[in-house]
């Protein structure tokens, strides 16, 4: 039997390439994670760290620095063909360019809103109306690609392809997809007023939508024939260990005897939330360990008690990053589970939050991390046991996804082996 899958767009011709995203939750942080693959392939702590002032001989700025600084702002305000620049966007700027001397695109400074917003994406809760939205092709304006189910904009009947033309009737036409989400996002409580157009006769509808708080559904799960279990993780969010934890309970009470779990173009997330993620799968032993620059090591660990024991395939390809490559790692060097797919992403980096105690902080990458075998799988990825490319054709056509296909068919004869195994 072919599988079709249900995806949103964004999975296998949007989001497949996180450098081109087109769709974005509504409410979500967008200026700095939208744009690349390597920003959207994050991996941090969650407990931000507080720096201490100090004074290094070393510091860059020396007098020198700070004599030519105040020169180039001189030229600036006597120059500049705008005189509405803040000096807060101009310190902003100083402060985003230190980091982005590190030749490291992990590495960022984030003011007060952005950090916020990060760390609202991070937790997997959201003040919104709960709509995916992507900009249409076709007409260059915002649309529904997506509704998450239990939100406000479900119960406003919001539906896929609904095009957004106003926004508390202000036109949505030549805005940035940000933009737009700026615009509909709010506090909890209020609401916002939407036009849309709808269907092919684009029907014009106004709607009221409440904000409330939104938790963004990450686990995915189906029971499919003859005992296999599906549970696709979109990414790793303080809210998916909860999610993965109900969505296993219920292919368990399916009765499944073998599970496959989904992270194609899972960008990555929380190195928390994989390795307890990972505590519910795995072995006794390491999950991950983590090497600075001093050498020192940690290590991430599991005490074996809740090891799965059914069999297990990993679907991954080139966009599975991060945490994403944590778990694909550890499940292929503890010989508990098969990949199917490509050679994932490729980064075996871990970044940590410093907060600078005024609202603002950086994320700067602190250490390597290892899979248990102490492979180093940065800028090299994790290759899959069985190699399938994607068959992008297939899938627009009917959606047949050959890569499904074939981690069924492995699945089934690593079921049918232990049937017979056991007698």
């Amino acid at each position: 039997m072919d599988y079709q899958t249900e995806f949103d767009e964004q999975q296998y011709r949007g989001k497949l390439n996180r450098r081109f995203v087109s769709g974005i939750l509504v409410g979500c942080f967008v200026a700095l994670f939208i744009s690349a693959a390597v920003c959207m392939a994050y991996l941090l702590t969650l407990t931000p760290t507080t720096v201490q002032s100090t004074n290094s001989v070393n510091s860059v700025l020396n007098e020198e620095t700070l004599t030519k600084i105040n020169k180039i702002e001189s030229v600036i305000d006597s120059n500049f063909y705008k005189t509405d620049v803040s000096n807060e966007a101009k310190a902003n700027g100083l402060y985003k360019g230190l980091m982005d001397s590190l030749d490291d695109p992990y590495s960022v400074y984030y003011t007060e809103e952005e950090l916020t917003d990060l760390m609202n994406d991070t937790a997997g809760i959201y003040y919104g109306i709960g709509a995916y939205v992507s900009m249409d092709q076709t007409t260059a304006l915002p649309r529904i690609s997506g509704v998450i189910e239990g939100t406000p904009a479900e119960e406003a009947k919001l539906q896929t392809d609904d095009i957004i033309y106003e926004v508390d009737k202000e036109t949505t036409q030549g805005l940035e997809l940000s933009e737009v989400v700026s615009l509909i996002k709010g506090e909890e409580g209020t609401t916002v007023h939407l036009t849309l157009l709808r269907g092919s006769d684009l029907e014009e509808i106004e709607v009221d939508v409440m904000r409330a708080q939104v938790s963004v559904p990450t686990v995915k799960t189906q029971v499919m024939d003859d005992g296999v279990g599906y549970l696709q993780i979109t990414e790793f969010d303080e809210v998916t260990p909860d999610q993965f934890t109900e969505g296993m309970a219920e292919l368990r009470a399916a009765d499944i005897k073998g599970l496959i779990i989904d992270l194609r173009s899972n960008p990555g997330g929380s190195l928390t939330a994989v390795c307890d993620i990972a505590r519910q799968l795995l072995p006794k032993g390491t999950i991950v360990y983590t090497v600075d620059r001093d050498g020192n090591r940690e290590d991430y660990t599991c005490d074996g008690t809740h090891e799965i024991d059914i069999p297990v395939v990993v679907l991954v390809n080139k966009y599975s990053a991060s945490a994403s490559e944590i778990l694909s790692g550890a499940i292929k060097d503890y010989g508990i589970g098969t990949l199917v797919g490509t050679t994932t992403y490729g980064k075996g980096i871990v970044q940590r939050i410093f907060d600078l105690k005024d609202g603002t902080a950086i994320k700067l990458t602190v250490s390597n991390y290892y899979t248990p075998n102490g492979n180093d799988i940065h800028g090299v990825g994790i290759d899959p046991d069985v190699e399938v490319e994607f068959d992008a054709d297939a899938y627009a056509e009917d959606k047949t996804d050959n890569q499904l296909n074939k981690a069924v068919e492995v699945l089934k004869e690593a079921i049918e082996d232990l049937e017979e195994k056991a007698g």
